[in-house]
């Protein structure tokens, strides 16, 4: 049974940094990628972040992109998300989120489109960004 465990929410302040951890268990972790994604109050689910099962490739919203990190410690099985020069709009929901199928390659928008609600999903950890 696959398991995902996030940590590391909070509150911060603006212009400040905040990491969030997701442990997983129930399987191979290095064979699959990993994912983050957000969802704020009255909006949908929206990507944050994937990182390759290799580790090799990393893949950023917009939104994010410059500010936040998306890493893999293998050995650990956990993946992490460290958060810098956030702002208020970066509050939400963040969920860690593993592939259904192993391995996998995706570039680009690829990496935002190949995931679905059959992707295993953690049960989210709260940011808060103050201003």
């Amino acid at each position: 049974q696959v398991q995902l465990v996030e940590s590391g929410g909070g509150l911060v302040q603006a212009g400040g940094s905040l990491s969030l951890s997701c442990a997983a268990s129930g399987r191979t972790f290095r064979n699959y990628a990993m994912g983050w994604f957000r969802q704020a109050p009255g909006k949908e689910r929206e990507f944050v972040a994937h990182i390759r099962w290799s580790g090799g490739t990393t893949y950023y919203a917009d939104s994010v992109k410059g500010r936040f990190t998306i890493s893999r410690d293998n050995a650990k099985n956990t993946v992490l998300l460290r958060m810098n020069s956030m702002k208020p709009e970066d509050t939400a929901v963040y969920y860690c989120a593993t592939r259904r199928n192993p391995f996998g390659y995706c570039s680009g928008y690829g990496c935002v489109a190949m995931w679905s609600d059959l992707d295993y999903w953690g049960q989210g950890t709260q940011v808060t960004v103050s201003s």
